[in-house]
């Protein structure tokens, strides 16, 4: 019988786990993912609060750490989101525990209610005392607005940087000891795609409403065109960075027992 990395093996379960789920269970599917950009949009609360409450290097370091709390919650609460996802199902995919079509069902699904539980969250975000009222120039509109500057071509390569650093964070929290390493092997990790501002899809689900709400709009660049140009080409680079960069990669080192590169 053909062996596996122990890495593959919990991979495969979590595949396992997703395809029944989203047969049996559609509704349960769905909420996770939803779930999903709560516990995102929480850890982008607090990250953005401390951003504006603490000015130049000090608050952008803060906002960077804090911002995996939301990861972490997703990886220890099973929450279903796109951008890991986006590895899971090319694993699936690579080594036929699923069809092609049906891996890329569960992962727009997931994108989908990712999406919609991004707009909810935002606008209640929007109504709460830490985002009400913010001046015109704050720490959140200054993000958004650096994403509309930024070209094509950088868009993209962010993009496939950002989830290959989700995807580790991920790939490491599966082989930590136990949830102290778990949780710190997150944060650390995280903290590098945060605070060199590169792009993640399903963050900007987030970002974008909640600058809307409560700039009343008024976000410089913020169009239709914009920002839906800026979710096409993050979708492209995490899916690179995620489903290529990482999932193929380690599913295809991994497939030789002779030469394991994670155990």
């Amino acid at each position: 019988m053909e062996q596996h990395s122990e890495l593959m093996t919990k991979i495969d379960g979590a595949i396992a786990k997703k395809n029944e789920l989203i047969d049996k269970q559609f509704s349960k599917y769905a909420m996770r993912s939803v779930l999903a950009t709560l516990y995102l949009s929480l850890g982008s609360a607090i990250a953005l609060g401390l951003g504006l409450k603490f000015d130049g290097s000090v608050g952008k370091a803060l906002y960077a750490f804090a911002f995996g709390l939301g990861l972490a919650l997703i990886i220890f609460l099973n929450a279903e989101l796109g951008t890991s996802n986006m590895m899971y199902m090319s694993v699936a995919t690579y080594r036929k525990k699923l069809p092609f079509s049906k891996a890329m069902k569960i992962l727009m699904v997931c994108v989908l209610f990712n999406l919609i539980g991004a707009l909810v969250v935002a606008f209640l975000l929007s109504l709460t005392g830490a985002f009400k009222g913010l001046p015109a120039d704050n720490f959140l509109v200054h993000i958004v607005e650096g994403k509309f500057d930024k070209g094509m071509i950088q868009t993209v390569v962010e993009g496939i940087f950002a989830n290959v650093i989700v995807n580790l964070a991920v790939l490491m929290s599966m082989k930590a000891k136990d949830d102290t390493a778990r949780f710190i092997s997150i944060l650390c990790v995280i903290f590098i795609f945060t605070f060199l501002g590169f792009e993640h899809v399903i963050a900007n689900f987030i970002y974008f409403p909640l600058a809307f709400f409560t700039s009343g709009g008024a976000v410089a660049g913020m169009t239709v065109g914009a920002v839906s140009l800026n979710l096409i080409l993050t979708f492209i680079g995490n899916f690179i960075g995620g489903g290529i960069v990482i999932g193929l990669t380690y599913a295809w080192l991994n497939n030789d027992e002779s030469l394991k590169y994670i155990d």
